[in-house]
C-alpha cells in the first residue's frame, strides 16, 4: 500500500470515478489533529483555522528564530491556503534552505508551483517530497500547460442525480459524459475514454482499493473542450478497469476549476467557467451583492481540497470542507464525536456500511437543526455521522480541524461561485444570472 496521503488521493480519484455511492465520493473529515511541536500558540491558531492570526504568530517566531523550519513551513502554508504565491514561496524557500530534505516543505512548494502552472519547477519538488508519479507527470510537459482558448463556457447538466453530468470532448472526439468533484485533482476519465482519445501513459501506479488491485495511469491531454472553452496541454488520469454504470466517463477536478472563475449553478443546472480577469471577478462580486450573498473565505489545501467557514447546530463559525459536485443524498457529514458534542439527533438503529478514502466504515443518519454557510442554510436535513477513526491519513490530515463536509445535496437551492483570485466563495439562492 502507498503512504496514507497518496492512498487518500488515489482512492479518492478511483472511488469518485468508479465506485459510485454517497460516502465513497464524500470522504469524511474529523477533528483530531496530532499535537505539533515548536509553535505553541501559533500552532493552536492554525489548528483552529484562524489562519491570518496564525500567520502573524509564526512571523513573530521567525523574528526571534529565523531558522525555525516548522514556523517557516507553516507560515508558507498559510500563504498557500490563500493562493498568496509570492508569500508562500518566500517562507517555504526559507524552510527548505534550513532543511532541504524535508518532505512536507517540498510538497507544499511543489503544490505552490503546480497551482501557478510552473510544472518544470514543481517536478523536482514533487520528487523530493516522495511523489515520483507527480514528478514524472509534470516533467513530461512541453510548452505552456493549461492554455485557455475562449472566454466563457456555460454548459447545461444532463442530470442532477446521482451526480451532475455535462458534455465535453477529448482531443476533438465525440462528446462524452463527465461529472465534476472538488475532491478530485486532475481531469480523471474512464479507460474507454482514454483509449478513444489516444492517451499515452506517462506514469503507471498499482494500488489496493477496497480489496482489489487497481492500475492507475496519468498523462498529457492535448485538448479538452467544454462549451465555449478549450484547454490545451493539461494533466489527465485514467484507470485500467471498467467504470460503474453511474459514473459517466469521468470527473472534472479542481485543477481545471481553479483556472477559472467557476460558478456551479445547482439551481440553474449548469456549470459556468469564465476567464479569471478583474472584470469577471468584479461582476461576480456585484452579482453576489445584488443577491444578498456576502463573500466567504476560500482556502485550498492538499493540491485540490476546498474549505470555507460554516456552522453546524450552533457550533459557531468553523472551518468546513466544500465537497461540490460528486454524489450523495446527505447535505453534510461529520464524525460521531462531533454529532455527540453538538447533541445532534442521530439514528443509531439504521447504520450505513460504506467506505471513504478507500477505508470501510459505518455511518449513521443524523439531523442537525441547522447547517449554515454564510446565508445558505439547511434545517433538519439528512446528514451522516461516521465512525472513522483518527490516525495518519485520517481526520485532520490537513493540519487544521474540520467541523464537517458540506456535500452535493446542500447546494441544490443555490449557485456557488468560486473566485480563486481573491479566494472568496459566494452562495446565492436561485439560478445564476
Amino acid at each position: 500500500m502507498a503512504d496514507d496521503r497518496r492512498w487518500d488521493r488515489r482512492s479518492l480519484l478511483r472511488g469518485a470515478a468508479v465506485v459510485a455511492g454517497a460516502a465513497a465520493t464524500a470522504p469524511l473529515l474529523g477533528e483530531a489533529v496530532p499535537a505539533l511541536a515548536g509553535g505553541g500558540d501559533a500552532d493552536a491558531l492554525f489548528r483552529a483555522g484562524k489562519f491570518e492570526q496564525a500567520g502573524r504568530a509564526y512571523d513573530e517566531i521567525l523574528k526571534k528564530d529565523p531558522a525555525n523550519v516548522h514556523a517557516a513551513r507553516r507560515r508558507g502554508h498559510v500563504g498557500l491556503l490563500a493562493n498568496q504565491f509570492p508569500e508562500a514561496e518566500k517562507y517555504l524557500a526559507t524552510a527548505l534552505k534550513s532543511a532541504p530534505g524535508d518532505q512536507e516543505t517540498n510538497r507544499l512548494l511543489a503544490d505552490c508551483y503546480t497551482r501557478q502552472d510552473k510544472f518544470s519547477l514543481a517536478a523536482p519538488r514533487w520528487r523530493a517530497a516522495g511523489e515520483e508519479s507527480y514528478a514524472k507527470l509534470f516533467a513530461a510537459f512541453r510548452g505552456e500547460p493549461y492554455q485557455i482558448h475562449g472566454d466563457t463556457a456555460r454548459v447545461p447538466w444532463q442530470q442532477m442525480d446521482p451526480m451532475p453530468l455535462v458534455k465535453a470532448s477529448l482531443n476533438g472526439g465525440p462528446p462524452i459524459d463527465l461529472s465534476f468533484y472538488t475532491r478530485v485533482a486532475s481531469l480523471n476519465v474512464s479507460a474507454k475514454a482514454a483509449k478513444d482519445a489516444g492517451l499515452v501513459a506517462v506514469t503507471v501506479d498499482t494500488f489496493e482499493f477496497q480489496g482489489r488491485t487497481v492500475t492507475y495511469y496519468s498523462g498529457v491531454l492535448d485538448s479538452f473542450k467544454l462549451g465555449g472553452i478549450e484547454l490545451r496541454n493539461i494533466p489527465v488520469a485514467w484507470s485500467g478497469g471498467e467504470d460503474g454504470p453511474e459514473s459517466g466517463d469521468g470527473l472534472i477536478g479542481t485543477w481545471i476549476l481553479y483556472h477559472f472563475l467557476t460558478t456551479v449553478d445547482y439551481a440553474g443546472r449548469s456549470l459556468i467557467l469564465r476567464r479569471r480577469t478583474p472584470e469577471t471577478a468584479g461582476k461576480a462580486r456585484t452579482a453576489a451583492a445584488r443577491s444578498g450573498a456576502g463573500p466567504l473565505p476560500l482556502w485550498l489545501a492538499q493540491e485540490h481540497l476546498l474549505f470555507s467557514r460554516g456552522s453546524v447546530a450552533g457550533s459557531g463559525a468553523r472551518v468546513v470542507a466544500l465537497n461540490i459536485g460528486g454524489t450523495g443524498e446527505m447535505t453534510a457529514s461529520m464524525t460521531e464525536e462531533t454529532a455527540r458534542r453538538l447533541r445532534i439527533r442521530t439514528d443509531y438503529d439504521r447504520p450505513i456500511e460504506t467506505s471513504a478514502g478507500g477505508r470501510f466504515l459505518t455511518a449513521y443518519p443524523c439531523y442537525p437543526e441547522e447547517i449554515r454557510l454564510g446565508g445558505a442554510t439547511a434545517r433538519d436535513a439528512y446528514c451522516y455521522a461516521d465512525s472513522r477513526p483518527g490516525g495518519p491519513g485520517g481526520p485532520g490530515r490537513e493540519g487544521f480541524d474540520v467541523l464537517a463536509n458540506f456535500s452535493h445535496s446542500f447546494y441544490k437551492p443555490y449557485h456557488v461561485t468560486l473566485d480563486f483570485t481573491d479566494m472568496k466563495v459566494y452562495l446565492a439562492r436561485g439560478k445564476a444570472a
